[in-house]
């Protein structure tokens, strides 16, 4: 325990390194800082602000004594995101100077920063004033586009694959988005009152239980008139940390055995079935095992009450971190590196060290 304790102290220290390389001057946070000697040559470019990861960084980065990054990322993101103020829309990802990097709506980054914008000004809940412009864009724009029972704008989940889009066609969503929207516009309602912020969030609540199939005894991924039953990591989100289903509740236990038992090789979490991505670009050994996954699992574990499952997904991560302590997107069983480090896996790492009882 001692050893494990140590080691963690080194990859706690080394994530906050990464944290502040990933916050840039101009108050943009990147998913990698490719800038740095430390990124590897093969990889993919992540010197791009996706804001749900920046959300992620920023409520972890808190955990750790951070707390000189947020409000400037909070004004990188209200002035400027490319026709975010005309559309109200976050899309997958920006430049850093704001430019639109792709163009397809991802309603879980409003939800998922909304989550953040609380977090940090939980102790001081007055203060969330001071994000009020950013706030009412992020909830309205997820408001405005909600039709009761889906988006009318076709939505992409946060693995941003856009052939798996939703359509209106068939009245269908993401499940992790709708938890995502769900909770954060309950955060943003508790911050800046408004019943039709509140009333769109128990819409997609509602929405969000008829995902849970008795048949396939789990929450598919997206539900709608036509299903899609892969089975998807991403689903533990719904427990942690947008709180729409409890951990212990059946339907989330049932949910995460079959993430175990479908998803889980040699210890590491994959996304989700038929995964090629692998962040180098060739696809053709299939994408490797999410550490940042593995790290969501534990806390799920320590919310369920079962901390020795929570450490066993913990300890696969920090078992495979090497000496230079930098946490990767995948772990491949190959020679593959992929993006190293990725800041929300130092990001996810926190968390999952704070649930244990591990920070230093």
């Amino acid at each position: 325990m001692k050893h494990l304790k140590e080691k963690v102290g080194r990859l706690v220290h080394k994530s906050k390194e990464i944290i502040s390389d990933s916050a840039l001057e101009n108050g943009a946070i990147v998913a990698g800082n490719s800038d740095k000697a430390y990124y590897p040559k093969a990889a993919k470019d992540y010197h791009y602000v996706w804001p749900r990861q920046a959300a992620f960084i920023c409520a972890a980065a808190q955990l750790v004594g951070i707390d000189t990054i947020q409000e400037p990322f909070f004004g990188w993101l209200t002035e400027r995101p490319e026709d975010f103020k005309k559309e109200g829309k976050l899309f997958n990802s920006y430049t850093v100077n704001g430019r639109i990097r792709l163009r397809q709506f991802e309603p879980d980054q409003a939800g998922t920063v909304l989550w953040a914008i609380h977090q940090f000004y939980q102790k001081t809940p007055s203060h969330a004033r001071r994000q009020e412009a950013l706030i009412r864009r992020l909830a309205d724009g997820l408001a405005d586009d909600w039709q009761e029972k889906y988006f009318f704008t076709n939505t992409v989940d946060l693995w941003g694959e856009s052939k798996r889009q939703t359509s209106t066609l068939v009245e269908n969503n993401h499940t992790y988005s709708l938890a995502a929207c769900a909770h954060g516009l309950r955060r943003a309602d508790a911050m800046l009152k408004n019943d039709r912020w509140k009333r769109a969030a128990d819409q997609m609540a509602l929405r969000l239980n008829d995902a849970y199939r008795p048949k396939q005894k789990m929450f598919v991924r997206n539900h709608g008139q036509i299903d899609d039953p892969n089975v998807d990591a991403s689903l533990l989100g719904l427990t942690f940390p947008f709180t729409v289903v409890e951990p212990t509740d059946e339907r989330m236990r049932r949910t995460v055995e079959r993430i175990e038992a479908t998803l889980v090789a040699n210890g590491g979490v994959h996304r989700y079935q038929f995964d090629y991505y692998d962040g180098e670009g060739s696809a053709q050994e299939g994408g490797g095992a999410w550490p940042l996954l593995n790290c969501w699992l534990a806390i799920y574990w320590v919310l369920a009450g079962d901390t020795t499952k929570a450490m066993r997904a913990y300890q696969w991560v920090v078992e495979r971190v090497g000496d230079d302590e930098l946490i990767p997107e995948q772990v491949f069983q190959d020679s593959r590196q992929g993006v190293k480090p990725l800041a929300w896996s130092h990001a996810m790492f926190i968390f999952a060290s704070y649930h244990l009882g591990l920070l230093p």
